[in-house]
């Protein structure tokens, strides 16, 4: 009997885009890499450009939010309410943006938070440690939805940066909005501190 050696198949160019079925319903998820390699996903739901204006939300990473359930802040009902509404939409997109912290990174936040628990406040601890109140920039968000071809949205946020963020870049704001959840008696001063010291519109 002769072997039959199995070759390896031929690589394939394929685009990072592909089905993800999740509790609130099924998904896309598409992946995006910036100029400095960090990947960014978009989670979307229908044809973006069936519709003049898609419901999005963008949605910076939150490893102590997102994924742990923390309560320290509003992150992880957030992402969960976007999720939501986007699927009662039928058309829509999350673009998640790693950048942790306000894009200060995970090491760098936990000892905010160390900070945090000796009473200063969110936006004191971040400038007490010599970083930015928010280093977050919104080209990559910007760019993401070109790449589908989406020019304007209605957009869910408290936070007007965000909106100037998608403006400056090209992208329309026809709407926003207001998208509060997740309040607790952990994360009080952090949504107050947000409101008077950093612009959010709660």
């Amino acid at each position: 009997m002769t072997m039959q050696i199995k070759r390896q198949a031929e690589p394939v160019e394929i685009e990072a885009d592909a089905m993800l079925p999740t509790e609130y319903g099924n998904f896309r998820i598409r992946v995006t890499l910036d100029s400095i390699g960090k990947e960014h996903s978009l989670l979307y739901v229908g044809d973006l450009n069936s519709v003049e204006s898609p419901l999005i939300r963008i949605h910076s990473e939150c490893l102590t939010g997102d994924a742990f359930g923390s309560m320290k802040c509003d992150c992880g009902p957030q992402l969960q309410l976007s999720m939501e509404k986007i699927q009662e939409e039928g058309v829509g997109a999350i673009l998640y943006l790693r950048q942790e912290g306000r894009d200060i990174g995970l090491h760098s936040k936990i000892q905010a938070y160390a900070l945090q628990d000796e009473g200063y406040d969110t936006l004191d601890a971040n400038l007490a440690l010599g970083l930015p109140a928010d280093g977050r920039d919104y080209k990559i968000a910007a760019e993401m939805l070109m790449d589908m071809g989406v020019r304007k949205v209605r957009m869910m946020t408290n936070n007007p940066l965000k909106i100037k963020g998608l403006e400056d870049n090209g992208i329309t704001v026809s709407k926003r909005f207001s998208h509060i959840s997740g309040i607790s008696e952990s994360n009080i001063k952090y949504l107050a501190t947000k409101k008077s010291r950093m612009g959010h519109m709660l």
